[in-house]
């Protein structure tokens, strides 16, 4: 199974507010700016009863439902009647710089928005779709009773997207898992790591084990990106005689364990430069055969890097994890991520395949 953590579901808010926002936008516009006159001539009839900050009520709906020209007329008008009441002396200074600051956060969001080419509450919910289709291109095929494979990603601090993410492809015996780390994080690295997963899920299966990594970097250039780099580990397991072989590109190396002996082998194949950084790449390869109780484990390196601890020192540290969590018992890739407790400032991603 696979499971990702990366946001909240859509609820029926966001769903309430995407239908006002389909709707002609001046007349959803007008209706906010009357709504707006309306609460501050109730805040200027009884300030006792109404409070000036009711208005934030009125941006919040804008923000989400108006597109970015009525969004600044509402912006104004609500600059024009906290003007009008700090005239009239029915609010105090702490009220006025409150809606003052509001009006500035919402025009920055707005900005922001506009810049990315959203739309309004339907924007937001495109975000949930691509957020949606990420996990969903993530799912890990089923394989026959003796074999075992778990994914978990976590974004950086919860956020709704994340750079990590799997890919996998079974076809009868066959079956090939890739983790991918794209550079960056957040919003940005989650929207490029979407059209990196679509344009791999069509390349795995499609080709043969030794050109997918380069098919990929040749993909990853030509895409032109500022950020265009990526590091990926790619295994594929003949599920009928457990024989498999790894490739790196740029990435942490995966981790091997022997149930038999209880030793832990670091799969780390010489070269393998990252994706999207030279014409010219070849990964390297190392290969083996799973017996009854080996597994091996993908990982990115959200999990071995930390602000001021060697990567080796992550590393040991990981396989002590692997140690415990998946020697021990048949510990999943939950437990594995659990376990490393790594910090939340990057990405995590953790595949297990084991053979029982």
């Amino acid at each position: 199974m696979t499971s990702s953590r990366p946001g909240a579901p859509t609820g029926w808010v966001s769903r309430v507010l995407a239908g006002w926002a389909v709707g002609p936008q001046p007349l959803v516009g007008i209706a906010l700016c009357l709504l707006a006159v309306v609460y501050a001539g109730a805040v200027h009839w009884r300030p006792e009863w109404f409070a000036a900050s009711g208005l934030l009520l009125v941006l919040l709906v804008g923000a989400f439902v108006l597109r970015w020209r009525w969004l600044l007329v509402l912006v104004s008008f609500v600059v024009l009647l906290t003007a009008g009441l700090a005239v009239a002396a029915v609010v105090n200074a702490g009220e006025i710089a409150v809606l003052v600051l509001a009006c500035g956060a919402v025009v920055t969001f707005g900005v922001e928005r506009e810049r990315l080419g959203l739309q309004g509450a339907p924007g937001a919910l495109m975000l949930v779709d691509l957020r949606d289709r990420l996990a969903a291109g993530g799912r890990l095929p089923d394989l026959p009773a003796v074999w075992q494979v778990d994914a978990e990603v976590r974004s950086a601090h919860a956020a709704a997207f994340s750079g990590d993410f799997v890919v996998a492809h079974r076809a009868g015996s066959s079956f090939e898992v890739v983790l991918v780390d794209v550079s960056g994080k957040g919003q940005a690295a989650g929207v490029r790591a979407l059209q990196l997963q679509g344009a791999l899920g069509g390349l795995l299966g499609a080709l043969p084990f030794e050109s997918f990594l380069p098919a990929a970097n040749r993909y990853l250039l030509s895409q032109g990106w500022d950020e265009g780099f990526a590091t990926a580990a790619h295994l594929t397991i003949d599920l009928t005689t457990g024989a498999f072989r790894v490739a790196i590109a740029g990435h942490p190396p995966p981790a091997l364990l022997h149930a038999g002996s209880g030793r832990i082998e670091v799969l780390d194949p010489p070269g393998g430069i990252a994706l999207g950084v030279v014409d010219d790449m070849t990964p390297g390869v190392l290969g083996g055969v799973l017996l009854a109780g080996d597994a091996v484990v993908l990982y990115t390196d959200g999990l071995v890097e930390a602000p001021g601890r060697d990567v080796d020192q992550g590393i040991d540290r990981l396989l002590g994890v692997v140690e415990t969590m998946v020697a021990a018992r048949p510990g999943s890739a939950h437990e594995v991520l659990a376990g490393v407790r790594a910090a939340e400032d990057d990405d995590r991603a953790v595949v297990v395949v084991r053979r029982r």
